[in-house]
């Protein structure tokens, strides 16, 4: 077990992570930095091996901070008879809940309401009760419970009367999806892996027809160079196609789908409730979440045919989520309700055309080519078990045995003393100045590393202070992002260090310019710097509600993906044509 002990992957690290990809041969070479590419990272780093992390944007840019943010078994998977996936995750909960990650994760209640009587509760009764069965004697959570209606409408007053004839409640559990990353990342770290975003993957290298590593691009410098690597694995997402053809595999056997999912944020008073919410609809479910001061609801699940890097939102999808839950709201939301929007692509594995919502969420492994394994499809949940199976894989193209996987023993950085975190942190010397609200907003984003980002209050209190235009953050979490977390534009901090951008109703346009004045002292940008990447995040964020007013995918893509990331403008490829698909991780 490695200790809590601080791993900054800040501007420091990154050069060193450079010098070192150009001059190293590795073990184990991961394509990816979302949950997936960073829990490979740790896998094969906890086993002994040595690891190089690139991912060409940020740390969980792409699907992996953008989803429901839940750890849950799949309820709706019972139906599809996917037994063993759903046990699978109800494990990977509780090892989050329990042992890994228990300052990540956190247990929530969920209230189903029934329609119907008599079928309707028996029905659901007994898949939770198969559900709760599958979670095991020692279920991290507490077992699912019948509500009459009055009981529901007491807990839950936003629904409309007529909506239910009673409810079960039920618990799963929700995450900081791309803070979870961060510190999968950086426990990675840790163990000795090497990483760096901002690194692209534009070429394999080959000794024969074995892959031996990857030409790299880096984004921030426009150097290229070569890492050399005695297996890679390609943990890339939905970009997993893409990179399975820079290794040579013209057919892989089964091609990643993407599938899009939005999410609508509200703020919290609009649905007066004590429960999460899960609605059945035609073709799926939809979730109503709590978020700190907000709810988010979601998801939608279509095929997406355009722009891998920018996926975006459409009028009829924000349309669509909101005909599926104002019918049981008493108060039905509008448009002027809704603070933020996301959008993500969920990285299916199908050979068929069924509907997205059928498809399976299982994992796939894949040998592809010698030297070169692929990771795809799965769920957040059981990222883990995705990671363990690609490394076992991978150790099967290595001269020498390798140890069997120990994540699931693993504490990642900030479970070790996150239950007397609290105490430590109040009586830190940078707490002096804080409300005890923020202090536990600090420990359920940190855990025990909390104290790391009070060392930078302490340092100077003039960064205790909220940031403006967004007093819920602290101006020390941007420059802890900065020093500590691999932030790199003002986007990575707007977006996935802080949830900023959909979180405030400006979607942090007014707090774009402390953010950089923030990073530029830390990453030493000059004026022009600065002001480059603030009047980009703000086009950004012109360009997305254009795109959320537009009819359809095609209109919202053209619109959207005009602005892309600077990481991407600046490669050589420069801006992807839409639908064509330039990117690769």
């Amino acid at each position: 077990m490695v200790a809590d002990t601080s791993v900054a992957l800040g501007p420091d690290a990154r050069r060193r992570a450079l010098e070192r990809f150009a001059t190293e041969t590795f073990d184990v070479l991961v394509i990816g930095g979302g949950v997936t590419g960073c829990g490979v990272a740790l896998d094969a780093a906890s086993r002994g091996l040595s690891v190089a992390l690139v991912e060409k944007r940020d740390f969980a840019a792409g699907t992996s901070s953008r989803s429901s943010k839940l750890i849950h078994g799949g309820l709706r998977y019972l139906e599809n008879l996917d037994l063993v996936l759903v046990r699978e995750a109800l494990h990977e909960r509780r090892l989050l809940l329990k042992k890994t990650a228990p300052h990540l994760v956190h247990a929530t209640p969920f209230l189903f309401p029934l329609k119907h009587r008599g079928w309707d509760r028996f029905y659901m009764g007994a898949g939770l009760f198969i559900y709760d069965a599958l979670a095991g004697l020692h279920s991290a959570v507490p077992r699912h419970r019948h509500l009459s209606k009055a009981s529901c409408l007491r807990h839950v007053p936003a629904l409309r009367d007529g909506a239910l004839c009673g409810g079960i409640r039920y618990y799963d559990a929700q995450m900081d999806d791309s803070r979870f990353v961060v510190a999968l990342v950086r426990t990675a770290l840790a163990h000795g892996a090497v990483a760096a975003a901002g690194v692209r993957a534009v070429d394999m290298l080959r000794d024969g027809d074995r892959v031996t590593g990857a030409r790299v691009h880096d984004t921030e410098s426009g150097r290229e160079l070569d890492i050399r690597a005695r297996v890679v694995v390609n943990a890339s997402g939905v970009w997993t196609t893409e990179v399975e053809h820079l290794a040579g595999v013209a057919n892989p056997a089964l091609a990643v789908r993407p599938s899009k999912g939005i999410h609508l944020v509200v703020p919290r008073d609009r649905i007066d409730s004590d429960y999460a919410l899960i609605l059945p609809t035609a073709k799926s479910v939809l979730f109503v979440l709590p978020w700190a001061g907000h709810w988010i609801i979601g998801t939608t699940d279509t095929d997406w045919h355009y722009d891998l890097d920018h996926p975006a939102a459409n009028r009829a999808d924000i349309e669509y989520l909101l005909d599926q839950i104002n019918p049981v709201l008493a108060r039905p939301l509008t448009r002027a309700d809704i603070v933020g929007v996301y959008a993500g692509l969920r990285p299916l594995v199908s050979a068929g055309g069924k509907d997205t919502t059928k498809v399976s969420r299982n994992h796939q492994v894949r040998r592809d080519a010698p030297g070169f394994v692929s990771v795809a499809g799965g769920k957040y949940t059981t990222y883990r078990i995705m990671a363990r199976d690609a490394v076992d894989a991978a150790a099967h193209e290595l001269p020498f045995a390798v140890e069997a996987s120990r994540t699931a023993d693993l504490p990642l950085l900030g479970a070790v003393g996150f239950s007397v975190a609290r105490s430590r942190a109040a009586a830190h010397p940078g707490a002096a100045g804080l409300e005890r609200a923020q202090l536990d907003r600090l420990v359920s984003r940190w855990g025990s590393l909390a104290l790391e980002v009070l060392d930078v209050i302490a340092a100077d209190a003039a960064l205790g202070e909220p940031v403006p235009g967004a007093d819920g953050y602290l101006c020390a979490e941007i420059s802890y992002a900065t020093s500590h977390e691999g932030a790199l534009h003002v986007d990575d901090v707007l977006t996935r260090r802080t949830h900023i951008s959909f979180e405030v109703p400006d979607r942090g346009a007014e707090a774009v310019a402390t953010v950089a004045r923030l990073m530029a002292a830390v990453l030493g940008w000059d004026e022009a710097t600065a002001e480059r990447e603030i009047a980009h995040y703000r086009a950004r964020l012109a360009a997305e509600l254009e795109a959320e007013t537009m009819p359809d995918d095609a209109a919202s893509d053209a619109v959207r993906s005009v602005v892309r990331d600077l990481r991407l403008d600046s490669s050589d490829d420069g801006p992807a044509k839409s639908p064509v698909h330039t990117s690769a991780t």
